[in-house]
């Protein structure tokens, strides 16, 4: 009998645990029980820190877990005869996101054009590493396909704040180990060098500092000699001037006759555009005018063409006529002109 009863408990005992056991992974397992979409991106950086299990969390909000870690190279097989690129030594991660959480209403195509990203990101001091999505600039961060055909969809990586810094530590590094600081060491020595001589030599620069020394010291010296109280009522009275000056019924009227010439210079201003409409009319009534002009001495020029060779052959008519009255007035009066004399007779 009481071996019995030893068995029967012994049997509710393991009973009992093997429920708390099965309530206990079904408390801790109870996120993954729900819809969840596998998604998978790729990183260049170290994962260190980063396990499966690991929590997928967006601007701090859980929204899933890691559920895969490998190399690419190990799940997607490079094509024989590619060369091994960059894109085959990155670091596989795949993770399960609850889209009863994280749907944004959009396809993953969208949003990824939107500027969703991945990035490692550590926890506190603890130094517990997860996967971050978040949105960022989609042109700073651009999305580059890989080139094979992923088994999920792909949501891109972006290097993690700690790379971005130890990236850009590395390349201060390089721009530093290309300083020649030899040569820089050599020119400030030698820009010293110059200075003293300039300024313990006769340089320009110490006969400058020199003779600004001695006007110091001159000016000092009158400072010193002078008595003040002169001085302080000759400042006086020129304050007092300055201040008659300004409150002169003069410079009032002055003042009033420069505003009075500024209000009638801004209304001829806005005269001027009627006066330069005015002109332009006027110019193009002129134009007018003297194309019709043009053409009316066109038109008498033409007229007075026959006019003037009539005159012409007239002239030329009184210049015969005048020609023949001096060489032979009575033949021009009487009749033909005499007969020329024969050659090598005389007279009879």
């Amino acid at each position: 009998m009481k071996g019995a009863r030893l068995q029967l408990s012994v049997g509710i005992l393991v009973l009992v645990g093997l429920a708390l056991g099965a309530g206990f992974v079904l408390f801790l397992s109870g996120d993954r029980l729900r819809a969840a979409t596998v998604f998978e991106t790729y990183v260049r950086e170290s994962v260190q820190g980063l396990e499966v299990g690991a929590s997928v969390r967006f601007r701090g909000v859980a929204v899933g877990r890691v559920t895969e870690i490998n190399l690419v190279q190990n799940v997607y097989r490079r094509p024989t005869g590619e060369p091994f690129t960059g894109a085959f030594q990155q670091v596989l991660i795949r993770f399960a996101l609850d889209m009863a959480v994280a749907d944004p209403g959009l396809s993953l195509e969208q949003t990824v054009d939107e500027g969703l990203r991945a990035r490692l990101a550590s926890q506190g001091i603890t130094g517990l590493v997860y996967i971050e999505l978040d949105f960022l600039d989609a042109e700073r961060f651009p999305r580059i396909p890989p080139p094979w055909q992923p088994a999920f969809g792909v949501i891109p990586a972006v290097p993690s704040t700690v790379a971005q810094v130890q990236n850009a530590a590395e390349g201060l590094l390089r721009r530093l180990e290309e300083v020649d600081f030899g040569g820089l060491v050599a020119n400030v020595a030698a820009l010293v060098g110059n200075l003293r001589d300039e300024t313990q030599g006769e340089g320009d620069l110490a006969i400058l500092l020199r003779e600004a020394r001695g006007t110091a010291a001159a000016i000092r010296r009158i400072a010193e000699a002078t008595d003040p109280q002169p001085v302080l009522e000759e400042l006086r009275a020129t304050a007092a001037a300055l201040r008659g000056i300004v409150e002169s019924r003069e410079l009032r009227q002055a003042v009033a006759a420069s505003g009075q010439a500024a209000a009638e210079f801004r209304q001829a201003a806005q005269r001027l555009p009627q006066v330069i409409q005015s002109l332009e009319v006027t110019l193009r009534g002129a134009e007018a005018t003297l194309r019709a002009a043009r053409g009316a001495t066109t038109d008498v020029q033409a007229d007075l063409a026959p006019i003037l060779r009539d005159l012409r052959a007239v002239a030329a008519n009184l210049r015969d006529t005048t020609e023949l009255v001096r060489r032979s007035p009575g033949a021009a009066i009487f009749g033909a002109p005499p007969p020329a004399p024969a050659e090598g007779g005389g007279r009879r």
